[in-house]
């Protein structure tokens, strides 16, 4: 890398890495500055669902350009970065979504009975509602894909919070983080629960909502099977009306997520800790009543933050202000391979996409 970068990446989770990753593969040189370890923020965990389904068809294009970056990935970094073990949805929102996925077309997904939702999730309980597989959706190898691309940045990235970004003359714009100050062409910030933070300072309010969540980790029962879908659950048949589960490499544990999350303050406080406690304990009880593959006992949990958009928990957006640009939204993971090159093509002067500026409202139902 370059000793004077030209653009600054501010967060390296894995909207952050793919980011800079991109302005690499743009010919740009970069510097990502992240307070902790990779990863370990909102990319916290082993395991994220990769899905096609979304309310919003031009969501379901967004993902699909993405699932090609993905496979491009896997063969360039030589390790495979998303399962092939497909996404089971079930309840009435599972119909809704196929229709929503059918309509975007290029999407190999279909309606499912009993017997086949057996054999691509055999840890769940019987169930012969409606059901529906997202074929070439599976689990996200989160790990893997964090330190193939940290590897790939190598020295770029540094350890370092970021205090404060101001436009400076000349067109800059000043990043003065802890111990150190530079300036850039362009900054891209890509914070977690910090992004709007260094929003408001200049001069955006960001409409994002900041939560906590929890997601559980459970053993499979015997032998680990060959192949385990990801789930959706919107049924409420055993008891939980939103749950999403992801299997783990080697299928030998199994995370399960509530869609509810615990409020928070202003100043990022938990209106009531004990939420969280009650959170990870209705998932066990849901894996007692649902899961009879999984041992009902937590063997992990991952508590991470949620900054989600009003229109959509599902919603992203970006804001651009003096060179600076500002990257919100929930359930990225999946995303991160075309919101990066599309960020990074912003930064380099080209615009952003007109599905990713606010007034577009990305994620909202259609």
């Amino acid at each position: 890398m370059a000793d004077a970068p030209e653009i600054a990446v501010v967060g390296a989770g894995i909207v952050g890495l793919a980011t800079a990753y991109a302005l690499v593969e743009q010919g740009a040189t970069v510097r990502v500055y992240e307070a902790g370890l990779p990863g370990n923020a909102q990319s916290a965990g082993e395991s994220r669902i990769f899905r096609h389904a979304h309310d919003d068809p031009r969501l379901v294009e967004h993902v699909r350009r993405s699932r090609a970056v993905w496979e491009e990935w896997d063969e360039r970094f030589d390790v495979e970065l998303v399962s092939r073990d497909g996404v089971v949805a079930i309840g009435a929102s599972a119909a809704d979504r196929l229709a929503v996925l059918e309509r975007a077309g290029d999407v190999p997904a279909r309606a499912i009975g009993a017997a086949e939702l057996a054999e691509r999730l055999p840890l769940l309980a019987a169930y012969d509602g409606p059901a529906m597989l997202d074929e070439r959706g599976g689990a996200i190898r989160t790990r893997a894909a964090i330190a193939a691309l940290a590897g790939a940045l190598g020295d770029a990235i540094v350890t370092g919070e970021v205090i404060s970004l101001r436009p400076v003359a000349g067109g800059r714009v000043e990043v003065r983080s802890v111990g150190a100050r530079a300036d850039y062409s362009s900054v891209v910030v890509c914070a977690g629960r910090d992004t709007a933070r260094l929003a408001r300072a200049a001069g955006l309010s960001l409409p994002v909502r900041l939560a906590a969540h929890a997601r559980v980790t459970f053993a499979v029962k015997g032998t680990p099977p060959e192949r385990i879908a990801c789930l959706q659950d919107g049924s409420g048949r055993f008891g939980e009306a939103g749950v999403y589960a992801t299997p783990m490499p080697g299928n030998g544990r199994y995370a399960v997520g509530l869609s509810q999350t615990v409020a928070v303050r202003d100043d990022g406080a938990l209106l009531d800790p004990a939420e969280l406690a009650a959170l990870a304990e209705r998932a066990s009880a849901y894996v007692g009543r649902a899961l009879p593959g999984l041992d009902p006992e937590p063997v992990d949990v991952v508590h991470c933050w949620v900054t989600d958009l009003p229109w959509s928990e599902d919603g992203v957006a970006v804001w651009e202000t003096d060179g600076m640009l500002f990257a919100a939204g929930h359930n990225l993971f999946k995303l991160a391979p075309w919101l990066g090159r599309a960020l990074a093509r912003a930064a380099n002067g080209e615009g952003l996409e007109p599905d990713l500026l606010p007034a577009a409202r990305l994620g909202e139902p259609g």
